[in-house]
């Protein structure tokens, strides 16, 4: 009896089973049948992925050609034109790449009109140039002091400039003095450069005529106010071996000058100033044949800073 009741129902599903089966499945979101005409899904589905593809492969492209940027820097383009081979002379010519080229300077420290507390004028100078390279270079340096009576003291250094460090250069010349009593000629032999903290500093020793020597000190240093109001003191001392009284110079200690100039630089070219200098000499200037100078001075000056 069960086994008719099993056999009838089979028979009643199946009809029902081959109807679903056969039930077309395009109305069924997401079971589109591959083939069949008027189908969007497979209509847009391969143009999609083909222009995915496109947009894959030129990002690819892309990305193979993008340098990536390091630190942020991004290479320059390459030259619109390639140079063509050159030869060491022609670079330098063309390009000015020679370290070596020589160059010159030429700087007038002070040119000034001094008043002493005495009431005596003077005009004064300072200045030095050289000519060469980074390393070897012709110095020239010359100092002095003219008064209603002529030229008072001066001198003239010519020297050859090595450099011995990054802040120190070595020098050799000659010295030539000149003014009140005969003139000297001297041997020279120095050093000259930056100290710690920025003091410029000078060393020179001399050895002249009938066993005379000198050792002249310079020391000096920019004091910023702005970028333009500089103070710079500065200190000389010049000491000798044996007496000159024809030229005002005792052994020793001989004289000693400090001076303080406030400057206002309109450029680096141009640079009026004010200051003060005080002058301390020994010996004995009061003997026959002495320059008339004071052994102690104090003077006002205003003058020009020149740089060519």
């Amino acid at each position: 009896m069960s086994g008719r009741i099993l056999t009838t129902l089979a028979l009643a599903v199946l009809p029902l089973a081959l109807h679903a089966q056969s039930a077309p499945m395009d109305g069924m979101p997401g079971m589109a049948m591959p083939g069949q005409p008027g189908n969007s899904t497979e209509a847009s589905a391969p143009a999609h992925d083909h222009a995915t593809s496109q947009e894959t492969s030129g990002n690819d492209h892309s990305m193979h050609d993008m340098v990536m940027p390091v630190n942020g820097h991004v290479s320059p383009p390459p030259p619109a034109l390639v140079m063509h081979d050159m030869t060491p002379a022609q670079m330098t010519e063309l390009m000015q790449m020679d370290d070596a080229a020589p160059l010159g300077m030429l700087l007038v420290d002070r040119l000034e009109r001094s008043r002493s507390t005495d009431g005596d004028y003077a005009t004064n100078w300072e200045a030095e140039g050289w000519w060469g390279n980074a390393i070897d270079r012709v110095w020239f340096k010359t100092e002095g002091e003219r008064g209603s009576d002529g030229t008072q003291d001066g001198r003239i250094d010519l020297l050859w400039s090595h450099a011995l460090s990054a802040f120190w250069d070595g020098q050799l010349g000659v010295r030539q003095d000149f003014g009140q009593g005969p003139n000297r000629q001297w041997l020279a032999l120095g050093a000259q450069g930056l100290a710690p903290y920025w003091f410029e500093t000078q060393a020179t020793f001399y050895a002249g005529e009938e066993g005379r020597t000198a050792l002249r000190l310079e020391a000096s240093y920019e004091w910023l106010f702005t970028q333009r109001l500089i103070l710079e003191p500065k200190l000389e001392m010049n000491l000798y071996g044996k007496d000159d009284p024809q030229r005002g110079i005792r052994s020793g200690l001989s004289d000693m000058e400090a001076g303080l100039r406030l400057r206002y630089e309109f450029s680096r070219k141009f640079a009026p100033y004010i200051g003060v200098q005080w002058m301390r000499r020994w010996g004995d200037l009061d003997q026959a044949g002495t320059p008339a100078w004071h052994a102690r001075e104090t003077t006002w000056v205003a003058g020009v800073r020149l740089w060519f």
